[in-house]
């Protein structure tokens, strides 16, 4: 090398810092902070001289790296961007594998990928004496970068993302003799085609960066290009000498592999058209073909190698979109089939939200993002890692293992079918495709950025057009009115907004004209489908893609019902009603019916969708309303009607006015109406997101949050506590821990005040806490600071804060943590609260009365009196004015029950009973004390049950609930229970009722108002608080199938050999409303409908069928018994009150579907278990493929489920109808034979035949169990039978020769398709889907005879 290597100048990005006399350069806060590193030589480039510097330092936090360039921009008169890549004004960037001039790609796939490049790596730009730009790695020149360069130019290096420090070396012109080595290990070294490095890594972290999975990929990488016919050569150090890429000046520079780079294949679907050197791929004839759309990956993905596209085109003419996947089919040999769900072997595909295998489905919600919803600009990538998991991201997010079954080669395929027309593969060293990616990133993770970049760069949005319907309507409406007026001139039409909503903007018309002819009737929503390109379906429901719908009392997303129970009705709305939809800022999808807010109905809802409009039914005519004001979001919603989403926050539905304040951190963003705070750019900025409540609280008042996400991206997490600074002299610091005064915080599990910590090991650790935890807080009237952890009371974290300040709650969303909501427990709570309070669960409390363990308090209506020291009240004058409350809190689970002892009958009405926030102690001091009747307390949060409605502080929330409380006479018993997960329940002489309500406070009284004709009841609680509900002796057909199991159990005793070697039984642990009985092999439900769920105590081998009868059926219940298999041990389960929410390692049948860790895997599965009658035998059996297999009565429904842990536990849950099961001891069938019982299938052979149906060989019920008797089908048929007027001589009296072939009926008996009759033998079908009356035949036929001669005829037909 000649000449020294030169400086930089002072002038440089606003974080960095200069040393060793301006030839070292690092960048400060690298862990916060990615950008701001720009530095520039000191001096113009002299012709031909390399300007080189070393990375000495790099971090792992963020993605890119070392950018180097030159520049025309004097350093002296520079206002340095944030990046080179912001350099204009005649600016050359080398960026990854880009080339880019003032910001704008010129050359793609130039050089080495300098992302690559590890500490101790040198890199070096030059501009030649012709204007050429060259860059130079490791003394190895990559070729001409770009021409033109002019004489005057500054060298540019850029200390962007990880790479942080650099030091200039000296560098060497091009003209330099060939012999010349440099003393920098620059220049040019001897030619060979492979040379060693100079010394082999001390370990695999060290300075060529390289770890154990990066090893295997190295490995995996030659195995990969040995199997495409060319070997990689591969090195664990940087590049030495001679060996630099194509296009270098070094000699003996060995090639890179013409299939290093990942593209689309040449061989592709009919319909494709590729371009951009293979890395874009487009479909043809867009709007007439939606299939034959199917490019595969140049050559196969190696481990841990991102296959990421960018969806650059979409159509909205045909439902469905892109699917993406993997398979291993070679594409030189692959019949490309119309669309890859075709391809029936080695594929693995994500459509939709679900992952199909061979074209099937095997998880159905794989996430919840969904393809079909993605639009342009969006990516989809996937890896397949070294464990064989495969992985899907959307915008960069991972969505989590599809398969852990990846092939080992496996190509990336992409099938461009419906609404997608175009994608590009994204490479991640390129530099436009990193920021478009980073920008979908910021999208996905914070909708309003894009929103305020466009705001802040003084952009005004112009007025948007009026709203009117399109004039593309459906083909039975029409549009008048000039577009303010929908009608439906014959059966149905719909109709949609004629542009996208905005943000916040109501959509709302008015119900003009009805008809009586039809059926149900006007339905709203949104669809991201564009009106002018859309082929309008009969009806919304049938559109599978990007809709969202009310319909009736509930909400529909594509098609499929997500709310059950939602708002008012739209089929009772009459004419002059009106109905609206907003979608707000938040992703939240509201309905509103008569200008009342109906609640959050749908999240995530992407923006620009449109308003549709379905006349269905009854609704012919609609206009919409000018007045497009936004309504009000209510404080709370109704608890009883709205049944939240899975995926959506339990903060919704918040019963306080506390909200964060508009005042905040400078990275921290507030939503969803202050219920919601997030952290904009989360994976970039991890501190600046303090926010504080918009109220101080009162004593005794909770404040819970729960987390909604996280990011796995940063240390440290959630910091906690209270403040009595006022949010207006609150200068928000960076993190919450620099506030130095009147602050009292949690950290981890540190206790901290002003800053400095008080006491480590408090009894939480903010830091573990995950997705869905809550955090409450709350200051007593003596100063104390509580913390709650999912409502579970911590303890006193602090005491001592002054009573006379207000202090606000005030939350840091630091490192982890990214987005919290204020829940629905935020409110107030019992001062008196202590930790034993919540940690004590089933002990009762000792009451004066024996066996009684409640009291009434002394503070009630001016009205009642006390006797029984407490625990009778009476009303002693009047109607009203009798309330009375529990002497304590009502625990978890502990039911409050009353008996009613007078009535007076001349006065109307009931009493009411339910659950309060008010405290007893409180009443005497209140200045208005209590009122006269419970339907008027509204001053504190409550729940009550007056007659059969539900009511929250006086407002209806539920109608028809239960038993109505007006019938109840003296000597009936009501009770009251608050459930763990924040229900109310009534129960009725010991019968629960069911959920009243949802939502209910942790610390609350019983509250009964001595109303009506009600005058006296006395407290009958038990001391034990299962007493009531769990002693009933078990049923009379229980003890005597007890009786015949222990006169049987010596039977196989005789034939010990071939029996398992361990008994199966029922576990001791179980819910909490089941008794065990015969031996723990019958196990009852002896209350309420749920919390009876019960496992066998020893695993279930392999090949070994377990199989359990149905004893009983209560038919006052609906739906019935689940069972399934779980992973886990059962010793410590904690059950909980049905099956379907236990969402770890379990697989469980409920109706005909099959879920895994409640989430839908399979439908149509088998019979439907809830029309299973009396005396069904259900069983279990893992295969030696570890698949799960049904029985009923004895017949295989086929594979359940796959990939079955061992050992695994089987668990049945007996809930609604199933009272009562029994494990089947013996005659279990032999597996593999044909029968259980050979002589049986010989007598069906000679005569057991039914009108052509034989019946099924193995266990059938009795005839008194004949499943007709719980089949609704049947009994639909049989009534429309009867409306026929037919005469009864004309059919058979006995009603086993009524057979319904409907689907569960025909599973059930294990019906085949086609049987034969007749001489000589012909084949004839079952009729399923019909049910047979059998008429009467001639008693003088011979009916033997002629069922075993005639041939079996059907006559097919249809229903019109």
């Amino acid at each position: 090398m000649s000449g020294p290597g030169g400086e930089l100048h002072p002038r440089t990005g606003k974080l960095v810092t200069l040393s060793q006399g301006g030839r070292s350069a690092a960048r400060s806060q690298p862990g916060q902070e990615f950008n701001h590193g720009l530095v520039l030589s000191r001096e113009p480039l002299r012709p031909g001289r390399v300007f080189a510097v070393r990375i000495d330092r790099k971090v792992n936090s963020w993605s890119g790296s070392i950018e180097i360039g030159v520049t025309a921009l004097d350093p002296d008169h520079l206002d340095f961007p944030s990046s080179a890549t912001g350099l204009k004004g005649g600016s050359w960037i080398v960026s990854g594998c880009s080339v880019l001039r003032d910001g704008r790609s010129i050359l793609e796939e130039y050089g080495q990928d300098l992302d690559q490049l590890g500490e101790g790596d040198r890199v070096g730009i030059q501009r030649t004496a012709d204007g050429e730009l060259r860059l130079w790695v490791n003394g190895q020149d990559c070729g001409v970068a770009a021409t033109g360069i002019p004489p005057r130019v500054w060298a540019v290096v850029d200390l962007y993302g990880k790479c942080t420090q650099v030091t200039v070396v000296p560098g060497e012109p091009e003209e330099a003799e060939d012999s010349a080595a440099g003393d920098e290990g620059l220049g040019p070294g001897p030619a060979h085609n492979q040379s060693r490095p100079d010394k082999f890594p001390n370990s695999l972290e060290s300075e060529n960066g390289l770890s154990s999975m990066e090893l295997s990929e190295v490995v995996s990488n030659a195995i990969l290009s040995a199997y495409n016919g060319s070997l990689l050569s591969v090195s664990l150090s940087s590049p030495p000498a001679g060996e630099g890429p194509p296009g270098g000046g070094g000699g003996g520079a060995v090639p890179l592999t013409s299939n290093d780079a990942l593209l689309f294949h040449e061989k592709c679907g009919t319909l494709i058209k590729l371009s951009n050197n293979n890395k874009t791929a487009e479909r043809r004839r867009p709007l007439d073909e939606f299939n034959n759309g199917v490019v595969m990956t140049n050559r196969p993905l190696r481990d841990n190698e991102m296959f990421e596209i960018r969806i650059d085109k979409l159509v909205d003419k045909w439902s469905g979109s892109i699917e993406i996947g993997v398979t291993t089919h070679n594409p030189n040999s692959l019949e490309y089939p119309a669309t890859m769900t075709n391809l029936r072997s080695g594929t693995i595909m994500m459509s939709g939200c679900g992952i199909l295998t061979n074209g099937k489905g095997t998880r159905r919600e794989y996430c919840e993002f969904s393809l079909d919803e993605l639009q342009e600009g969006d990516h989809i990538g996937l890896t397949r890692k070294s464990n064989n998991a495969l992985h899907f991201y959307i915008n960069g997010i991972d969505q989590g293992v599809a398969t852990t079954l990846t092939p080992l080669v496996v190509y990336g395929v992409v099938d461009l079918y419906g609404m997608a027309v175009k994608v590009t593969i994204v490479h991640n060293h390129n530099h436009s495709d990193r920021l478009r990616r980073n920008n979908a990133i910021m999208r996905a993770l914070s909708p309003d950025v894009g929103r305020r970049a466009l705001e802040a760069g003084g952009v005004g949005e112009p007025e948007p057009e009026r709203l009117l319907f399109h004039t593309n309507c459906g083909q039975k409406a029409a549009i008048v009115n000039d577009g303010r007026t929908a009608l439906r001139p014959q059966v149905h039409g719909v109709v949609l907004s004629n542009r996208a909503l905005r943000n916040n903007e109501v959509f709302q018309v008015r119900i003009d004209k009805m008809v009586d002819k039809w059926a149900g009737s006007i339905e709203i929503g949104v669809t991201t489908h564009n009106p002018t390109y859309l082929q309008l379906p009969s009806t919304m429901t049938n559109l599978r893609s990007g809709t969202w719908m009310m319909t009736g009392n509930g909400v529909m997303h594509n098609g499929t019902t997500i709310l059950d129970e939602y708002g008012h009705n739209l089929d009772r709305l009459k004419a002059g009603d009106t109905v609206g939809v907003v979608r707000k800022e938040d992703g939240t999808l509201h309905f509103f019916v008569n200008g009342v807010a109906q609640g959050p109905a749908a999240w995530n809802v992407p923006p620009n969708v449109y308003a549709v409009v379905d006349l269905y039914g009854q609704a012919a005519q609609a206009t919409i309303l000018d007045d497009t004001d936004l309504l009000p979001l209510p404080d709370d919603l109704s608890e009883g009607n709205n049944q939240l989403s899975p995926s959506s926050p339990s903060s919704v539905a918040s019963v306080s006015d506390l909200r964060f304040h508009q005042l905040h951190g400078t990275n921290a963003v507030i939503t969803n109406g202050g219920r919601t705070a997030l952290r904009q750019n989360c994976r970039s900025e991890f501190n600046d997101a303090i926010v504080i409540s918009n109220r101080a609280l009162r004593d005794g008042e909770l404040f819970e949050i729960v987390i909604q996400k996280m990011v796995d991206r940063w240390s440290g997490s959630i910091e906690a506590g209270v403040t009595a600074i006022r949010p207006e002299d609150l200068e928000f610091p960076n993190t919450m821990t620099d506030i130095d005064y009147d602050t009292w915080m949690l950290s981890g599990t540190a206790i901290m005040q002003d800053g400095n910590t008080m006491r480590n090991n408090y009894g939480c650790d903010l830091d573990s806490l995950t997705t869905g935890s809550r955090i409450g807080m709350m200051r007593t009237a003596k100063g104390d600071l509580h913390y709650f952890i999912n409502g579970v009371d911590q303890g006193v974290a602090c005491s001592g804060l002054p009573p006379a300040k207000e202090v606000y709650a005030v939350v840091d969303l630091y490192g982890q943590c990214v987005q919290v909501s204020i829940t629905s427990a935020t409110g107030p709570m019992d001062n008196s609260l202590s930790t034993s309070n919540v940690t004590e669960k089933s002990f009762p409390i000792h009451s004066p009365v024996p066996g009684v363990a409640h009291r009434f308090h002394s503070s009630c209506g001016k009205n009642v009196a006390f006797q029984d020291d407490g625990c009778r009240a009476m009303r002693v004058a009047g109607y009203c004015h009798g309330i009375v409350f529990s002497m304590k809190e009502l625990k978890a689970d502990e039911v409050f029950e009353v008996k009613i002892e007078e009535l007076d009958e001349k006065w109307s009405g009931s009493f009411h009973v339910g659950l309060t926030t008010l405290l007893p102690s409180e009443v005497p001091y209140a200045a208005t004390g209590l009122p006269a009747s419970l339907l008027e307390l509204h001053s504190k949060a409550t729940w009550l049950v007056a007659g059969s409605e539900v009511r929250r502080n006086g407002q209806l929330q539920k109608q028809n609930y239960g038993c109505s409380l007006e019938r109840l006479g003296v000597g009936n018993r009501v009770g009251v229970k608050r459930c763990a997960d924040d229900t109310m329940h009534i129960l009725v002489d010991g019968e629960d009722m069911g959920p009243a309500t949802t939502g209910v406070a942790k610390n609350v009284y019983v509250v009964l108002d001595l109303y009506g004709h009600v005058t006296a009841v006395s407290i009958v609680s038990s001391t034990v608080l299962e007493e009531s509900d769990g002693t009933k002796p078990p049923s009379v057909a229980s003890e005597t199938y007890s009786e015949e199991e222990e006169e049987e159990e010596p039977t196989p005793c005789e034939n010990e050999a071939p029996m398992p070697p361990a008994a199966m039984e029922f576990l001791e642990n179980h819910g909490k409303n089941i008794l065990l009985s015969n031996g723990n092999l019958t196990a009852t439900r002896v209350a309420s409908y749920n919390q009876g769920i019960v496992v066998i105590a020893q695993p279930l081998p392999q090949g070994q069928l377990f199989q359990v009868q149905i004893d009983f059926l209560n038919p006052q219940w609906t739906s019935s018994l689940s069972l399934g298999v779980i992973g886990t041990s059962p010793e410590r389960l904690n059950f909980p009150a049905t099956a379907c929410s236990l969402k770890r390692s379990a697989w469980l049948l409920q109706r005909d579907s099959v879920f895994h860790n409640s989430l839908k895997i399979c439908e149509n599965y088998g019979p439907n278990l809830d029309t299973c009658p009396e005396g069904t035998v259900l069983g279990l059996l893992v295969d030696s493929s570890s698949c799960l297999h049904v029985y009923v009565n004895g017949m295989d429904q086929g594979v359940a489920a796959q990939d079955i842990p061992t050992p695994c536990y089987v668990l049945v849950d007996l809930y609604g109808q199933c009272e009562q099961v029994t494990i089947v001891t013996n005659d279990t069938p032999a597996l593999g034979g044909e029968s259980a019982d050979p002589h049986a299938q010989a007598d069906m052979e000679k005569a057991d035949m039914v009108d052509g149906v034989k019946e099924s060989v193995c266990w059938t019920p009795p005839v008194d169990m004949n499943t007709m008797k719980t089949c609704e089908y049947h009994a639909l048929c049989a009534r429309f039978k009867d409306l026929l007027l037919l005469p009864d001589d004309y059919f058979a009296e006995d009603p086993k020769f009524s057979l319904c072939y409907c689907e569960s009926c025909h599973k059930l008996r294990g019906d085949e398709a086609y049987y034969k009759r007749g001489e000589p033998p012909r084949d004839y079908a079952l009729p399923f889907g019909w049910c047979r009356f059998n008429l009467r035949v001639n008693p003088q036929l011979e009916v033997a005879s002629t069922c075993k001669k005639w041939h079996m005829a059907y006559h097919g037909t249809t229903l019109r």
